[in-house]
């Protein structure tokens, strides 16, 4: 028995280390005086009436602005309607109307009215630069018509529209007459000129361009209205990039309203950049920003710019359905004629598919059998290399491996422009540090011309180490060997041609390069062509047999360097 009072009981040893806290204590607060307890709700009010009277602006604002779109609207349907100026009316106005105004329309002569849907967006879009493409019969060439129509109150409004050909131009002049009077009484057509003049003075140049030079035509020239109907007829984008250097005017509504407008099947010889320009760089109906075809950087405005990263300009691509064009869909013998196009043809016009090219040199390329994705190739693959050479047109080199089943893998592409001989040999040897020795390497054998006393392009790389042998340039040959790669091994059932998804321009020529209109046999020279020129003279010059190959390995690597021209010794 335990004695309470026992005083000789030891104590009870204490804990060493911190004690812990009790989580049920209060929790330490600062203590703040009055005064900053004022001062902080006072800012703290202050803070809530800021965000308050800019919620109340804001909605002021927009009321003020809803207002004089009203106003505007209203203003422009009494002129149109009173005949005065034009008979031209927006639609995007007429939505801003009250009912009564909207019915007053309906009443009255309407000289046209867009299609709801893609018609109606292409007209209405603010952005600078539209592209209405896609299916045809959509309305796309009407609509462009009537789209500078909508400036020419303004004796400063300077248009441009162009077609490819005279025959076409001539057609495109026929449906003005038809709606150019009704929409400005008045206005005349000069046809010495091919110029239209309406009342205020405005004008719109109807020209044709042919060919790239032409465009010299336009040299001093400045408008504010820029258009080209089927702009696909071009083979590349110089035409399109040097008219935006005319693009201008000193009218303070024209400046802020400039515009390249554009209208497309999917297909033709330039099917290939107006794809890569609007198709491929954003999503249909949405603005984005532009980017350059070569460089592929965003169009922006350069660091140390007040504006330093914003769009220089917007650009955006508006899809055309038959299905938009209820007069051609009413009886429906319109589609029924599409839909009796081969299929090529078919998905091209109908359906509107820019995957599809028109007249394609290779219908039996598919991105599904022939594109795959990159791996690693085996270092006791055989490497090989070819080569189309350019300076103000792009070079390509090629890369290709082959397995033991004889099949080509494309593996790299280097695809440049305005490198010299030099530039271009130093880039090679630079990429090929890591790899094994090619077996062989194929160059356009045209290189080996000399135009002067010096060192051809060819001589120039081999000099520098970048070993090279002419390319059999055979062109219908040629064509004929890759329609034999793209078919199926007897063996496999696979193509014997593969590309890596990375060789963006060898997919997308071979997808898309037309047939020549001259010759069937061949491809159209005036396409972009050089990758196609690669992948040509690599499996021309290649030697078939896997074998034959390794033994030939050990010869090349022990083979010394000998100048091509002893007295100059290179």
């Amino acid at each position: 028995m335990t004695d309470e009072n026992n005083t000789d009981a030891p104590a009870p040893k204490r804990k060493r280390g911190r004690p812990k806290k009790d989580p049920n204590a209060p929790k330490a607060r600062y203590n703040l005086s009055t005064a900053e307890k004022a001062r902080r709700a006072t800012q703290a009010s202050i803070r809530k009436s800021k965000k308050e009277a800019e919620k109340k602006r804001e909605a002021a604002n927009k009321q003020a602005q809803r207002a004089r779109q009203r106003e505007n609207a209203a203003s422009k349907v009494e002129t149109a309607l009173k005949g005065e100026k034009s008979r031209v009316v927006d639609m995007g106005d007429v939505k801003q109307l009250p009912k009564h105004v909207e019915d007053l329309i309906g009443e009255s002569e309407v000289v046209f009215k867009p299609n709801e849907g893609p018609q109606q967006e292409f007209l209405s879009a603010p952005e600078q630069d539209v592209l209405y493409g896609g299916a045809a019969g959509g309305g796309k060439s009407f609509a462009l018509l009537a789209d500078p129509l909508r400036y020419c109150h303004n004796p400063n409004h300077r248009g441009l529209l162009l077609r490819r050909t005279l025959d076409e131009l001539t057609e495109l002049i026929s449906k003005s007459k038809q709606l150019y009077p009704k929409a400005f009484p008045g206005a005349t057509f000069r046809e010495s000129k091919s110029t239209w003049v309406f009342p205020s003075g405005a004008t719109i140049w109807f020209s044709y361009l042919d060919k790239d030079k032409d465009v010299t035509r336009y040299q001093g020239q400045a408008f504010n209205w820029i258009a080209i109907d089927e702009i696909t007829q071009y083979p590349t984008p110089y035409v399109w990039e040097y008219l935006r250097s005319r693009l201008r005017s000193t009218d303070p509504e024209l400046s802020k309203n400039l515009s390249m407008r554009c209208t497309a099947n999917p297909g033709g010889v330039g099917g290939w950049w107006v794809k890569k320009m609007y198709i491929d760089q954003g999503e249909p109906g949405k603005r984005f920003v532009p980017t350059d075809l070569e460089s592929e950087k965003p169009l922006v405005y350069p660091p140390g710019h007040a504006k330093e990263g914003q769009a220089l300009y917007w650009r955006k691509f508006v899809p055309a359905r038959l299905t938009d064009n209820p007069y051609l869909m009413e009886d429906g013998q319109y589609e029924a004629m599409l839909l009796s196009l081969p299929e090529t043809e078919r998905k091209r016009l109908l359906e509107g598919d820019w995957d599809v090219a028109e007249g394609c040199a290779f219908p039996e390329f598919s991105k599904l059998r022939h594109v795959v994705e990159p791996f690693e190739i085996p270092t006791n693959w055989p490497r090989i290399r070819a080569a189309d050479y350019g300076y103000a047109s792009p070079s390509c080199v090629l890369w290709g491996a082959i397995d033991w089943d004889n099949n080509i893998w494309v593996y790299r592409e280097l695809y440049v422009k305005h490198f010299t001989a030099e530039q271009l040999a130093a880039k090679i040897l630079e990429m090929e540090e890591y790899d094994p020795l090619p077996y062989y390497a194929v160059l356009d054998s045209s290189c080996w011309n000399r135009t002067g006393y010096g060192p051809s392009i060819a001589e120039t790389m081999i000099r520098m180490g970048c070993r090279w042998t002419p390319s059999d340039r055979n062109r219908i040959a040629g064509k004929m060997e890759i329609h034999r790669r793209l078919g199926d091994n007897e063996f496999t059932g696979e193509p014997t041609l593969k590309v890596f998804e990375t060789c963006t321009n060898t997919v997308r020529q071979l997808a898309g390069i037309p047939l020549s209109k001259s010759n069937s046999e061949d491809v159209d020279t005036k396409a972009e062509d050089h990758a196609y020129d690669a992948l040509r003279y690599m499996l021309m010059t290649r030697t078939t047999g896997h074998a034959s190959i390794h033994k030939s390995l050990q010869a090349i690597k022990d083979q010394a360097y000998k100048p091509y021209d002893n007295t100059f010794g290179y």
